[in-house]
């Protein structure tokens, strides 16, 4: 009788595993950002290759007439930039092999097999001097209208920041760069951060990437769990156990990458007892389970967004009852979209409250910085009965004076009647903006559309191309300037005009119309599906190309 009890609980618990394993995979997205593991596998087996200057402009089997075209327009846009940016041109080339950042930045503006060629003769000018408002100027005293908003930073204008910055300068030049004891403004701070976030402690930190790094550790602290939930295609900083995929050497073990959006996450959610926080990045309503739109990615013309307020705010609803319900911590990691979408954020934008929120980038006033706002008994450091058992986190410059005082610059610009009447009218101006602009885009024949989160936007490409990823060099040469990523994002300031966002518009359009008239959009007809398997064939070949040779080698003889 004993054996046939133990055999059926043996059974029974087989059964429950095989269940749970089931309900995890169901949560995963089916693409392969779904699958961290099978992702980082085979961008390790993904050998390299290139189309030398013979075939870039045919491989998508264009005829001899539209790959002159294409011929022609690179060599126009070549000797454009180096005429127009040479001494800018020429410091990126000196410092480019000794700067990682733009080594890294430089090779990946575009598909890896053209990348080669694109840099060597389209390479894109790193060093700018001046900017004043949306314009910059750089080392060659061309001026371009910024499109890259510092990567999120710039909310309400460069003119803003820099004179934020200046007064924050002038109020702790009396402390200067002492640190350790804090500067009075702090506090002020403090009491406005509480006010902002509806919680009643802060820390502050260098950067987002840390103050998410804090998060995750003060939940597994209190919680007393291991295993953190991040969502297909989110970015909350570049370490490991947020960033388990590609681009990450080591594979974390606690961190499970789920859907967003579907019932199956939630399942998972409410049934596990070990998570022990949920990580939501908000700029992820514009592109659910998908990654941020990068060029470097432009093989095809698959790229999607949009928008839909309603349903992602039921989703948070959905995923606060599930985090609820299992103690689960749940992060909104806002240090993108924090005061971008509204004065108080996600959280106010979207009608949910976080139990921990991260803010950074525009939060600094132009300067570094990263803060962690949440209630007591997930701030709190330590346990009142166990003087051993602690949460350490420290940084040598959390707290600096001067980013104490340009965050309070930015804190008191938010109070502003002027500001608070542009938050009212924030989603209705940029919807209006979208709208317009999309409307000049059809009226030129263009196969674009914007895709946006209010102030930010990204470019959908409407007819299936390999050469997508073009457009960011005619818009440079339009004189708009873009991230490194190009296309995937353009950031405005929320205080730009309706004449700027028109000017912007005719750049675009003029940009774009070029782009066509060069036969970069008249490949032969096609899906997006044909190009993903024209790609598939091409890595098959270099793949059996690198068997052969090494089957070939000396060594293997």
């Amino acid at each position: 009788m004993l054996p046939t009890v133990a055999l059926a609980g043996v059974a029974l618990a087989l059964a429950w595993l095989v269940i749970r394993r089931l309900q995890l995979s169901l949560a995963k997205h089916p693409s392969l950002a779904g699958h961290v593991r099978m992702s980082r596998r085979i961008a390790r087996l993904l050998p390299y290759y290139e189309f030398d200057e013979a075939r870039l402009f045919e491989v998508d089997g264009a005829d001899s007439e539209v790959a002159a075209r294409r011929r022609a327009g690179f060599a126009r846009l070549a000797a454009h930039f180096a005429t127009r940016f040479p001494k800018s041109l020429a410091l990126t080339r000196e410092t480019r092999d000794a700067i990682a950042d733009l080594d890294f930045t430089s090779r990946y503006r575009v598909p890896f097999p053209f990348s080669r060629v694109v840099q060597e003769r389209l390479p894109s000018p790193a060093y700018v001097e001046r900017a004043e408002g949306l314009a910059v100027t750089d080392l060659d005293g061309n001026v371009s209208l910024d499109l890259s908003g510092s990567y999120g930073v710039n909310l309400l204008g460069n003119d803003a920041y820099k004179a934020m910055i200046d007064r924050a300068g002038a109020r702790a030049r009396g402390l200067g760069p002492l640190l350790g004891p804090y500067h009075p403004i702090l506090a002020d701070n403090v009491r406005r951060l509480c006010a902002l976030s509806g919680h009643e402690m802060v820390s502050f930190h260098m950067s987002g990437t840390e103050a998410v790094m804090q998060a995750v550790r003060l939940a597994r602290y209190h919680t007393r769990r291991e295993r953190i939930v991040r969502f297909c295609g989110a970015y909350n900083g570049w370490w490991d156990d947020v960033q388990p995929g590609v681009g990450n050497p080591v594979a974390p073990r606690a961190t499970l990458t789920l859907r967003e959006m579907h019932p199956a996450t939630l399942r998972v959610l409410r049934s596990r007892r070990d998570v022990a926080c949920v990580l939501v990045n908000p700029l992820q309503a514009l592109h659910p389970n998908a990654s941020a739109p990068a060029d470097s990615a432009l093989v095809d013309s698959s790229r999607r967004a949009g928008l839909d307020r309603a349903a992602y705010t039921r989703w948070l609803h959905e995923l606060r009852e599930a985090c609820t319900a299992s103690g689960a911590v749940l992060v909104f990691d806002e240090v993108f979209v924090g005061f971008r979408l509204a004065r108080g954020g996600a959280q106010e934008y979207f009608g949910v409250r976080a139990d921990l929120v991260t803010y950074g980038k525009s939060l600094g006033g132009g300067l570094p910085v990263g803060v962690l706002c949440g209630p007591r008994k997930l701030m709190q450091r330590y346990r009142d009965t166990r003087p051993a058992d602690i949460c350490f986190a420290r940084g040598t410059f959390n707290s600096h004076p001067y980013v104490m005082s340009a965050m309070h610059e930015f804190l008191e610009r938010l109070d502003e009647p002027e500001l608070q009447a542009r938050y009212a009218t924030l989603d209705a101006t940029w919807d209006t903006r979208a709208s317009r602009f999309n409307a000049r885009l059809e009226a030129a024949g263009l196969p674009l559309r914007i895709a946006h989160l209010s102030s930010i936007w990204t470019v959908i490409y409407g007819r299936p191309s390999r050469y997508n990823w073009m457009l960011q060099y005619y818009l440079r040469a339009a004189g708009l300037l873009l991230p490194w990523i190009g296309t995937g994002r353009l950031i405005f300031p929320i205080n730009c005009s309706d004449e700027e966002m028109d000017d912007i518009a005719t750049r675009f359009v003029a940009a774009a119309s070029a782009m066509a008239a060069d036969g970069w959009w008249e490949g032969p007809a096609t899906t997006d599906r044909e190009i993903r398997r024209q790609v598939g064939r091409e890595v098959r070949a270099q793949v059996w190309r690198s068997l052969r040779r090494s089957r070939n080698s000396p060594r293997n003889r």
